[in-house]
């Protein structure tokens, strides 16, 4: 079990072109791409709290294939939570989740201390091959967290992200630091008031 640190660490797994990337990058820079480029691993950073202190949010994009077994196991290792991303429009990507849940359970032991959120993205897309229940049944099974996202609509991407660490019970994590609003937060409420109509 990984030792509270100054990192708190987020791995997204799920198949290749469920919009893991994209639900990292909405969460993280705020942005969305629209083509789907193939990831190997990346890392997103962000400041969140925890247990009243700053500390540093790690959000891990996995490979969307099983082509990288160890760095997938050391991601399971290193990973305080857990984001199971399948899109709406297609079935096998909730059954691809399975191993992957399978391997948490293997390398976590009792996972009813481990955040993990089963997520169903493009919620946006009328072409559905799985309903809102079929998902929530799994979750249920897997005794975790559902929730419907669209990366592309931002549709709750930062929900998401605060839902999966309300979940972790080991330590208080936030997004809003000391109660405060974030960076970006400020940022946007800055430049909201700065707009004019000419």
């Amino acid at each position: 079990m990984p030792e509270p640190s100054s990192d708190y660490r987020v791995v997204v797994f799920g198949a290749a072109g469920v919009g893991k990337s994209s639900l990292a990058l909405r969460f993280v820079r705020g942005t969305f791409r629209e083509a789907c480029v193939p990831t190997v691993e990346d890392t997103y950073r962000q400041v969140i709290s925890c247990d009243k202190s700053v500390c540093t949010l790690h959000v891990t994009d996995t490979a969307g294939s099983h082509q990288f077994p160890a760095m997938q196991r050391l991601s399971i290792s290193k990973g305080h939570a857990f984001i199971l991303v399948y899109s709406v429009t297609s079935r096998q990507s909730m059954e691809e989740l399975q191993p992957i849940y399978e391997q948490i359970c293997q390398i976590k032991g009792d996972i009813r201390k481990t955040p993990i959120m089963l997520v169903g993205n493009k919620s946006d897309e009328s072409q559905r091959e799985l309903d809102a229940v079929e998902g929530e049944a799994l979750a249920s099974k897997w005794k975790c967290s559902f929730m419907e996202t669209s990366a592309k609509m931002n549709y709750n991407v930062q929900e998401l992200f605060q839902e999966l660490l309300n979940l972790e019970k080991r330590r208080t994590v936030s997004l809003q630091v000391d109660g405060k609003k974030s960076k970006q937060q400020k940022k946007k409420d800055k430049l909201r008031g700065q707009c004019s109509v000419m």
